[in-house]
């Protein structure tokens, strides 16, 4: 992190301002835990903060403190708006692209306000003010704690804590990927030193699933096809099977995580029908040296991270599967020389 970035954030924040917190459209627990801990932050220093998600996000983040307080555009789109273009200050966390919060990508863009982005994902654009990006960072909840620790070390406190345990730890796969240093490891040292208690975040995240929801992991599963002659697998969820299972927001998260289980899998994907949106999401997740993020961007309007990536297709589910793929095949002999 740049003294620069640091210096110029006293600056700005060195009386009180009107504050907007912004996440990504659908917020995971690194998104929320970023946002909410700086918050908590903010408010010390007399503030006036507001923390914002463009939509609704799963029911196992909602007890994350001052969840409660978060106003969400889809809920109130008019206080809303009035509360960004009311802000001195527009804090963007973990999303480097205007699309990431797709209705409210004009808003901003409009904005008086100053916007400081911090965010761990690759390629950002040119939007703020001030910047801090660092792909190499296991998680932008990683990153507010050094904000946070370089502004005033002695300002964490168990809410802080608590959100940014959460958020790195949904962030690293419980601290399994690559991206999982032996600083992330002194960071997560102190904040349970600081009031965080990692075994009930972990229950409250983890260990919390519907029954329906571990049926529709069953039928995810079942539905599991390995592309032949390749490391590779992928996973379908279609709108029935969805509906068949109560499906709710967050129900499908980690989901594509189970591909990687398999030994020799280098690549898992998961493609799960949303017809009233008219597209498929779709997640990747690779191990070692192949990029799902180059993969995501070359062929399904997405990017992400080296290792964990998202994509999208506004085809059906069938021909998102072939088109699938014909993009394995198409860099199998780069990606996937030992067959």
């Amino acid at each position: 992190m740049e003294k620069s970035f640091i210096n110029g954030l006293k600056k700005h924040l060195a009386s009180p301002k009107k504050i907007v917190i912004l996440p990504h459209r659908n917020p995971d627990g690194d998104a929320l835990g970023s946002t909410l801990a700086l918050n908590h932050f903010l408010i010390q220093f007399k503030h006036t903060v507001n923390v914002i998600s463009p939509n609704d996000y799963p029911s196992f983040l909602k007890w994350l403190p001052g969840e409660s307080n978060i106003l969400k555009y889809s809920h109130a789109p008019s206080k809303v708006r009035r509360k960004i273009n009311e802000a001195d200050l527009i804090f963007t966390l973990d999303f480097n692209s205007l699309s990431r919060v797709e209705d409210l990508s004009g808003l901003l863009k409009k904005s008086k306000g100053i916007k400081i982005m911090i965010d761990h994902h690759e390629s950002p654009e040119n939007f703020a003010t001030l910047n801090y990006s660092d792909p190499s960072m296991s998680s932008t909840s990683e990153m507010i704690y050094k904000v946070i620790k370089a502004l005033d070390r002695n300002a964490f406190n168990k809410k802080i804590s608590s959100c940014l345990y959460a958020g790195i730890m949904t962030d690293t796969g419980s601290f399994s990927y690559p991206s999982t240093t032996s600083e992330t490891h002194l960071t997560i040292s102190h904040l349970i030193d600081l009031g965080a208690d990692g075994a009930d975040i972990h229950q409250k995240i983890y260990d919390s699933s519907s029954f329906s929801r571990l049926k529709l992991l069953g039928i995810t599963l079942s539905n599991m096809k390995q592309v032949k002659g390749l490391p590779v697998v992928y996973m379908t969820l279609n709108e029935k099977e969805l509906l068949s299972c109560n499906f709710r927001k967050g129900d499908t998260e980690g989901f594509v995580n189970y591909g990687l289980n398999l030994k020799g899998i280098v690549f898992s994907c998961i493609m799960i029908e949303n017809s009233s949106e008219g597209k498929i999401k779709m997640s990747f997740r690779s191990q070692g040296d192949f990029s799902v993020n180059y993969f995501a961007k070359t062929y399904f309007n997405g990017g992400g991270h080296q290792n964990a990536s998202g994509g999208m297709s506004l085809e059906s589910l069938e021909n998102t599967v072939i088109k699938f793929k014909n993009a394995i095949y198409e860099i199998s002999d780069q990606f996937f020389k030992s067959g």
